[in-house]
């Protein structure tokens, strides 16, 4: 923690490498399950979604609110009459990933996390000019 209970810019950028790094492992999973027609509950993977929210009055980084399902977008219809979770029309309910959506997620997940990883390097090398000086 910063000085006077404002957070330090370390302490903020960990607090978005840990939010997205959640949000990368979130969507893999979304993209490993994107064929999976039945889960525990009967019904086809349902994706999730990471939910964030700005830390301490907007001035301490991140924080995760939750990782929730993704109740809106609907299930998706396929045609395979010989798939074992095919109703008697022969449709399938597929998951409401989509693997586009998914990868532009990704995309910007990483570049987020890359841009946390670059707030620290620059802290770092900030205070190792800091200690040349006071040699």
């Amino acid at each position: 923690m910063g000085v006077n209970g404002i957070p330090s810019s370390v302490d903020i950028a960990v607090s978005g490498l840990k939010a997205e790094a959640l949000r990368m492992n979130v969507i893999a999973g979304n993209i490993a399950n994107a064929n999976t027609s039945r889960t525990e509950t009967g019904e086809p993977y349902r994706r999730r979604e990471v939910i964030l929210s700005a830390g301490q009055e907007g001035m301490g980084g991140v924080e995760v609110q939750q990782v929730a399902s993704d109740m809106i977008s609907q299930f998706k219809r396929v045609y395979q009459p010989g798939h074992p979770d095919a109703d008697k029309d022969g449709f399938v309910l597929m998951p409401n990933v989509d693997l586009p959506v998914e990868m532009i997620n990704l995309v910007t997940a990483s570049r987020a996390y890359q841009a946390n990883a670059a707030v620290l390097k620059r802290y770092q090398e900030s205070v190792e000019t800091a200690l040349e000086l006071l040699r």
